[in-house]
């Protein structure tokens, strides 16, 4: 989130190099790490300020922020796609978390306390709702809107009117687990980026404990970087074949990710 800086056009063309990579121990308590194999990289949109990211009926729904420049996108996955939508969000916002529920697009903003409410069909804004606090990252579940805002919890939204119906608490060893950022829903278990970190945090949605880690930090090294890459940010879910695509804040490049062992 929360550092600040553009559009341009995600043209997935795989690159068909796997790489095995094991996860690392964790940096901080004792859930085990989850190995992965990095299977495809695609171009992204390098200036995007990726804040969501879901993948929904083979379209990559995206969302980026920074004041004056937030949009909401969605393309194609196959190679040449053009965005099939791309809509900037009102200049007084910044632009957060997204996720797809139905047929509706909802978007929140980081500072604004407002959620925005888009038609998917029709890409208009056609309602909003209010929430106290910041707004990070944004998933959902059958019922409820998922909602992280940079503290260890987790606020399970009413997807009508944005009332908070349910609130857990994220620990690891027993210690709350902060700077939970952007969020999707895996297999029965929410998956988080850690804000400033390359490390993906698996929840367990009943008890809010984390029972394992995905570390990435050999995925787009630092000393790789570009001196205008951010954060580690951006979870989508493939159910076709179960991989994750991830990316972070005005990285060059989406992963497509196989996790080797089964979510713990």
């Amino acid at each position: 989130m929360k550092n600040k800086n553009k559009q341009c056009s995600f043209f997935p063309s795989i690159f068909s190099l796997i790489l095995l990579l094991s996860g690392l121990p964790a940096s901080a308590g004792t859930a085990p790490a989850v190995p992965f194999a990095v299977l495809a990289q695609y171009p992204h949109r390098s200036h995007a300020f990726t804040e969501g990211l879901e993948l929904v009926d083979g379209l990559l729904y995206e969302s980026s922020g920074l004041y004056r420049q937030s949009f909401i996108t969605a393309m194609p996955l196959e190679a040449g796609g053009d965005a099939l939508f791309f809509e900037m969000l009102p200049g007084s916002v910044f632009g957060e978390g997204m996720t797809v529920f139905k047929d509706r697009i909802y978007v929140l903003t980081w500072k604004e306390q407002r959620a925005l409410v888009y038609d998917r069909k029709t890409r208009k804004l056609i309602r909003e709702f209010t929430y106290e606090g910041e707004g990070w990252g944004l998933t959902h579940d059958d019922k409820h809107l998922i909602m992280s805002n940079g503290s260890d919890k987790l606020l399970y939204l009413d997807p009508d009117d944005g009332k908070v119906v349910r609130t857990v608490a994220v620990t690891e060893d027993g210690k709350p687990v902060t700077q939970l950022n952007e969020l999707e829903l895996v297999d029965k278990r929410i998956l988080a980026n850690v804000w400033r970190t390359d490390t993906i945090v698996v929840i367990d949605p009943k008890t809010g404990v984390v029972t394992g880690r995905i570390e990435l930090d050999k995925l787009y090294p630092h000393s790789m970087r570009s001196p205008a890459a951010d954060v580690m940010n951006g979870i989508a879910y493939d159910p076709a074949d179960k991989t994750l695509l991830v990316t972070g804040k005005l990285w060059p490049t989406v992963y497509r990710l196989r996790l080797t062992k089964p979510l713990p």
